[in-house]
């Protein structure tokens, strides 16, 4: 296993689409468990393969609190295929947008179709902040941030200050 760099907005890497993986291989599997890794150094509840500048539908993710033990998922060519009317509304964060938030509505519950790190199809209902925590990874698969979500003046907010974080850290 090894950490991977995460990529930082305006990488234009984060605006893409991904490819589906066509087979779930040991190169996958590896690919699975340097992400888990690296979403938890960063610290993470979830990290999708393109913010490592992998362009496969790939996400990992954990909700587990501190004081449980890790429940790792880890989904291969990830699909949502239902969605709740209701919605709720989450502060969301992002390791590719470091520390800023913004609030982001979305179905408070989901459906998903993916294969696992064996290769094995499976489905999942999922709600709260797991839901949450599925819809924003996914996104990333088709290159949509959660600051898309927000007006064009947050956005931009959100960006120079993403911008002016990191110049502060090279000079550092």
């Amino acid at each position: 296993m090894a950490l991977r760099e995460i990529l930082i907005i305006p990488d234009p890497r984060l605006k893409k689409e991904c490819d589906p993986v066509e087979e779930v291989n040991d190169e996958i599997r590896e690919l699975l468990n340097d992400m888990l890794e690296t979403m938890y150094a960063a610290p993470g509840i979830g990290l999708a393969a393109p913010q490592i500048g992998v362009m496969k539908r790939v996400i990992v993710l954990d909700v587990s609190d501190d004081k449980e033990k890790p429940e790792p998922l880890k989904m291969v060519n990830p699909e949502i295929i239902w969605e709740s009317e209701d919605t709720s509304v989450y502060q969301e964060g992002c390791l590719s947008i470091p520390e800023q938030y913004a609030d982001v509505e979305r179905p408070i519950e989901v459906g998903v179709r993916y294969l696992d790190e064996n290769g094995k199809e499976q489905e999942i209902e999922a709600d709260g902040l797991l839901s949450t925590c599925i819809q924003h990874e996914v996104d990333h698969l088709d290159g949509i941030l959660f600051t898309d979500y927000l007006s064009a003046l947050k956005r931009n907010m959100i960006l120079k200050k993403v911008q002016k974080l990191q110049k502060s850290k090279k000079s550092a």
